[in-house]
């Protein structure tokens, strides 16, 4: 399959105009993995713990701060991948550009 000159330019203006839209989806993402994390971290914990552990926090040990850091980015990474592959799908469908590669 041969390329037009022009796809390389289509290309990285998609990407550039993609940023801020990308931007704000990350943000999103965040806040719903974190939303996400809360709700599955009382449900999964040992124990009956509301809250999280911290890494700094002595009253946890340190399989239950691994074990949450292990489910957080999890939740985190499946998430994030989510929103970012439906923005840039849906950016595909309004400028008819894909934003990656």
């Amino acid at each position: 399959m041969t390329s037009s000159p022009q796809a390389p330019q289509n290309n990285k203006a998609a990407k550039i105009l993609y940023r801020p839209f990308g931007l704000v989806s990350s943000i999103a993402g965040g806040l719903v993995a974190g939303q996400v994390f809360k709700r599955v971290y009382k449900r999964a914990a040992p124990g009956n713990h509301s809250e999280a552990p911290g890494p700094l926090q002595s009253q946890y040990s340190t399989r239950e701060i691994l074990f949450a850091a292990l489910i957080q980015g999890a939740i985190y990474a499946v998430v994030k991948a989510a929103i970012d592959r439906g923005g840039a799908r849906a950016f595909e469908r309004w400028t008819g550009e894909w934003p990656g590669e």
